[in-house]
């Protein structure tokens, strides 16, 4: 009884001394001090770290301030020791009236301030400069509202239903990307962090998004709770959330319901528009094929030959199962087309396009407005030589139905590519990747097509912005490798290469990019074993193996790749067999370009033919041949093509057409953007022959082969000379 009447009189004591209404009081003004001092440091742009010296200075405050109210008293006198002031004397209940009085007044200033704060508005950023694709700054952020749909978490007992709540996730996604108004971010960096406890600022700083939508599914027997909700990105502020129960009679009307019903809030709270139109509906089918199409399109996104080959497998049983699923028709005929010898896997070119092409007729077929199977056309066509326009055609179709289908806008940037529109090709890849920066076929056109510009800075800039999420990603491993290529420093490339074929031994693209290393570096006989065709031959001809380089070349050219053969005719000098070859097969030039134009990095085939004709003596073909050139390198010169390829070929062009002196000063430019052989270049090219023997073209191949002998001591090789 005495320590409960000791603690009884402790609190009156406090209360008697006004320690609770100090704490109160000094709490209160606290908060308003940091409400008022938030609002001014956000306008003056001060740092974080100000704030944050604040907050702990009012943090320390409060005790002081709680032992200066037990220990002292305010009296008329002026502010005495507790203990020195006569009880009788103590006026402390009015000094507790006055800060009665103190804290109702702070609260009001504190409502004011809210209220100030909450219709005052967002500060508008000063407008930035225009940016021109040269400049090495970050492109601003968009002002148009954004959004990325995260998958449904599958709340059920059964692991088998994923494919329902990443259904209703990709219908959701899909509906979005049809509203114009809208920022959505693609599929793939979405569902890249699946099953991830992900910070939800951090999520939103890599997709470049202001919102993000998520939610959850729990199927239970015949029922279904889907819960959705949208949350803001900068202070996780939840600005909508529902929750709906459904009886699972039809999983692809519920998959619609909802999408709807989430699209008219969506645009409610984003957009502030009072409709919104309906999603598209959903192609319907069995579950079971549903889950299996959508595991499959999966699995095709990550761009892996086994990937694609399990995809294959779930897209036969779906079409066995459901003859009529256009989709899966689609994807099937996409799949056969990825697994073709040129992209990852190793089935005959030829093969690969008549199976894609039974797919893809029978997909538009079924739905001639299906977005995935114009998609699939557009792929089907620019796969082969001169038909990028009709890839274009079909491709712009698909977009127009399904904008969202990133897929199609990177088939679509690769046949601009291939008519040399490398300007348009770059304006398309860096929305891409603002909208799927995870996105593999993506970020690494993208870093290719920063590498043709020169624009080396902003490829390492990427992919330090993404290597956090895709750690050992063979894609992002060739990426940085095909950077540093285009640096001209190989040596770094060759091991991340080497790396990213141990997971993709059959990915042609990589082998590609790995032969270029090997033959930069001189590294011959491993050519001849790990090689692409194309690199044999050159390997076979610089070991003085022409006959063997031959036999490359015709076989190449019987499978529809022509360049290897012409390139090697050049190079033997055997220019009426290379003038036969061309004029048994295209009426004239005009014909051969359209099938195989300049792609945008030297219109090689097209220099090696008009030496064919200048050493024929044929001047109106050899003038025809260079006329196109010079259109091509033009066209490529004014769009800003920096890459050091593209200008050894071009001082290859201007060394035929006579102007030697501008020949060397722009193959000095090449090798100053790090273009390295481990061979005199005349030996390759024979165009660049007469530049031979002049001390200008001399000098800059002693610089050539220093940088190539610094490279091949990087990878413990020995020296060379030429």
């Amino acid at each position: 009884m005495n320590r409960a009447g000791n603690t009884g009189g402790f609190l009156e004591e406090l209360k008697r001394r006004n320690v609770f209404r100090v704490a109160v009081a000094y709490l209160v003004s606290a908060w308003l001090l940091l409400q008022v001092a938030d609002i001014v440091l956000e306008n003056i742009a001060a740092p974080d770290w100000v704030i944050q010296v604040f907050m702990l200075g009012l943090g320390m405050g409060l005790p002081i301030a709680l032992i200066f109210a037990w220990a002292f008293e305010l009296t008329p006198e002026g502010i005495k020791r507790e203990k020195d002031v006569d009880r009788s004397q103590s006026i402390t209940h009015k000094t507790g009236r006055k800060l009665d009085f103190t804290i109702i007044g702070i609260l009001a200033v504190a409502v004011l301030v809210l209220l100030i704060d909450r219709f005052r508005g967002p500060v508008e950023p000063a407008s930035p400069e225009p940016v021109t694709i040269a400049e090495e700054t970050e492109a601003p952020a968009p002002s148009e509202p954004s959004i990325a749909v995260l998958p449904f978490v599958n709340m059920s007992s059964d692991p088998e239903q994923e494919y329902f709540s990443d259904g209703i996730s990709e219908e959701i996604l899909n509906a979005l990307a049809r509203v114009r108004e809208l920022k959505v971010a693609g599929r793939t960096s979405s569902f890249a962090f699946k099953g991830k406890d992900q910070d939800l600022r951090q999520i939103g700083e890599t997709l470049g998004v202001e919102h993000i939508l998520e939610g959850s599914v729990r199927k239970s027997g015949a029922t279904v709770r889907i819960t959705a909700q949208l949350i803001q990105v900068d202070d996780g502020f939840h600005l909508w959330s529902d929750t709906y129960d459904r009886e699972l009679t039809n999983v692809f009307e519920i998959q619609d319901e909802i999408a709807t019903a989430i699209l008219d809030q969506l645009k409610a709270h984003l957009i502030g528009l009072d409709s919104a139109p309906a999603p598209g509906a959903a192609q319907r089918t069995d579950p079971v094929v549903y889950e299996q199409y959508l595991l499959a399109k999966q699995r095709i996104y990550e761009r892996k030959r086994l990937s694609i080959e399990s995809a294959v497998a779930l897209l036969d049983k779906a079409i066995a199962k459901d003859p009529a699923y256009a989709p899966a028709y689609a994807q099937r005929g996409i799949a056969a087309l990825l697994l073709s010898e040129y992209n990852y896997g190793d089935t005959k070119q030829a093969e690969a396009e008549i199976q894609a092409r039974l797919y893809l007729d029978k997909a538009l077929q079924l739905d001639p407005e299906l977005a995935e199977g114009w998609s699939a056309m557009g792929l089907y066509h620019i796969n082969r030589p001169g038909e990028s326009p009709q890839g274009i055609e079909a491709l712009q179709k698909a977009l127009a139905i399904n904008p969202n289908l990133i897929d199609a806008s990177n088939w679509l940037q690769i046949a601009y590519g291939n008519i040399g529109d490398n300007a348009r090709a770059l304006q398309i890849l860096e929305g891409m990747v603002e909208r799927d920066p995870l996105y593999p076929p993506g970020f690494g056109n993208a870093v290719n097509i920063y590498n043709v510009f020169g624009l080396h800075e902003k490829s390492l800039a990427l992919l330090d912005r993404i290597r956090p999420f895709l750690p050992g990603d063979p894609q992002l491993l060739q990426s940085e490798a095909n950077t540093w290529m285009a640096m001209g420093q190989p040596s770094k490339a060759i091991p991340l290469l080497e790396a990213a074929l141990e997971t993709q031994s059959s990915d042609a693209v990589m082998r590609q990019f790995f032969g270029w290393g090997l033959l930069a570096t001189g590294q011959y006989e491993r050519v001849l074993v790990e090689g692409h065709p194309w690199h044999k031959a050159f390997a076979l001809n610089t070991l003085e193996r022409p006959e063997e380089a031959l036999m490359i070349g015709r076989k190449q050219a019987s499978e529809g790749e022509v360049s290897t053969l012409i390139n090697t005719l050049n190079r033997t000098s055997q220019h009426r067999l290379l003038i036969e070859f061309i004029e048994s097969r295209w009426p004239d030039l005009a014909a051969f370009e359209a099938e195989y134009p300049d792609g945008g990095t030297g219109f090689g085939e097209m220099i090696a033919i008009a030496r064919a004709y200048s050493l024929a003596g044929n001047q109106s073909r050899f003038d025809d041949a260079m006329a196109r050139v010079r259109a091509a390198h033009e066209k490529s010169l004014k769009q800003g093509v920096k890459v050091n390829y593209f200008l050894a070929n071009h001082a290859r062009f201007l060394a035929l057409a006579g102007d030697e002196r501008q020949a060397i000063d722009t193959f000095s430019e090449a090798v100053e953007a790090g273009w390295i052989f481990a061979i005199r270049p005349e030996s390759v090219w024979p165009e660049m022959q007469t530049l031979a023997g002049d001390p200008a073209y001399e000098a800059v191949l002693t610089r050539m082969v220093d940088s190539a002998n610094t490279e091949r001591a990087a990878l413990g090789l020995e020296p060379i000379s030429t």
